[in-house]
């Protein structure tokens, strides 16, 4: 349904992942897709993932839909606000959606996976969160700007269970942190303007990268890995399902009641009915049939056997979750 049909959206890093799948998703759903990335062109990462914003466009296209892709390097703030006065002018200041995805720490994570943060430089927070958490707030900025002279908006920060729970180390924990407080506090100056802010934790995502390490994972005869969440393929989801939601999300005339929260991207898809790529509706991060056969392997083969209650948030935030093996 082309129920976004004459909006303007802006989604940052979309040359693969999450990104990628939700500008298909914001395309599908009928909007103009503005998409940065660094590379127009294809490009292949020091791991041998590939991806570009021409790649990305004609996916949108594909499902009948219309992406400007813009190369944008979100470390160079001048390029970022160059981006917003082409979209300024080519759209004649709308934007209705921003989508604050754009992160750089993938590989600077992955080096430094299963060893402590001391171990490494000072260097590896600003891998982390220079691009990510601080090219959020920038690109909120520039946003803001043209989204309160209009007197709506809606500003979606792609955050993770991180901000809650330790996954990927300290630095990455406490960017997540912060995404989940910036969309929170940014709410509360938005409002007046009609604005929504709010931060999305999508669940365990297939994207390039996670089917990548999925593949090495199964490749090793370690037990451990081979019971990980990962590896298991364990209530998956596609960056397409963020992507309807957050067109679901920019469709709603409600929204402004979110504003200011984290959202779950499983119970958004519950709540609006929506599916997965491949018609699966997998179950929220804090509901019971997640966490039980999480921590009892032995269980995911009868995840249908329990039901699926949502812990508490307050309890969630007393006890948070244990880490997890991926």
């Amino acid at each position: 349904m082309k129920h976004l049909e004459g909006k303007v959206a802006l989604v940052t890093g979309a040359t693969r992942g999450i990104g990628k799948g939700i500008a298909i998703s914001l395309g599908e759903a009928g909007a103009i897709v503005y998409i940065t990335g660094r590379s127009l062109d294809k490009y292949t990462t020091s791991n041998g993932i590939s991806g570009s914003l021409e790649e990305t466009r004609a996916a949108v296209e594909e499902v009948g839909g219309v992406c400007i892709p813009v190369p944008v390097d979100h470390s160079n703030d001048e390029e970022v606000r160059s981006l917003f006065d082409r979209l300024q002018d080519e759209q004649q200041g709308q934007l209705d959606l921003l989508v604050n995805n754009v992160f750089s720490g993938v590989q600077a994570l992955s080096d430094a996976q299963g060893k402590p943060f001391w171990d490494f430089e000072p260097s590896l927070w600003d891998s982390c969160n220079n691009v990510g958490l601080r090219s959020h707030y920038v690109a909120s900025v520039f946003a803001a700007r043209m989204m309160s002279k209009r007197n709506s908006g809606l500003i979606c920060t792609i955050s993770s269970w991180g901000g809650l729970s330790y996954i990927f180390g300290a630095a990455y924990g406490a960017g997540k942190s912060g995404c989940d407080r910036l969309a929170a506090d940014m709410a509360v100056e938005l409002k007046p303007y009609n604005i929504a802010s709010l931060s999305l934790w999508p669940g365990i995502v297939g994207t390039e990268q996670i089917s990548r390490l999925t593949s090495q994972m199964n490749e090793n005869n370690a037990t451990q890995e081979k019971n990980s969440l990962i590896a298991e393929r364990y209530n998956w989801e596609t960056p397409l399902l963020t992507g309807r939601v957050i067109a679901a999300l920019a469709a709603d005339s409600n929204v402004m009641r979110r504003t200011g929260r984290v959202q779950i991207v499983a119970e958004l898809a519950q709540h609006y009915k929506l599916v997965d790529q491949n018609g699966d509706r997998p179950v929220s991060l804090r509901s019971l049939r997640f966490l039980i056969p999480y921590a009892l392997p032995v269980l995911r083969k009868y995840t249908w056997l329990i039901p699926d209650l949502k812990v508490p948030w307050l309890l969630l935030l007393l006890t948070t979750l244990k880490s997890p093996q991926i």
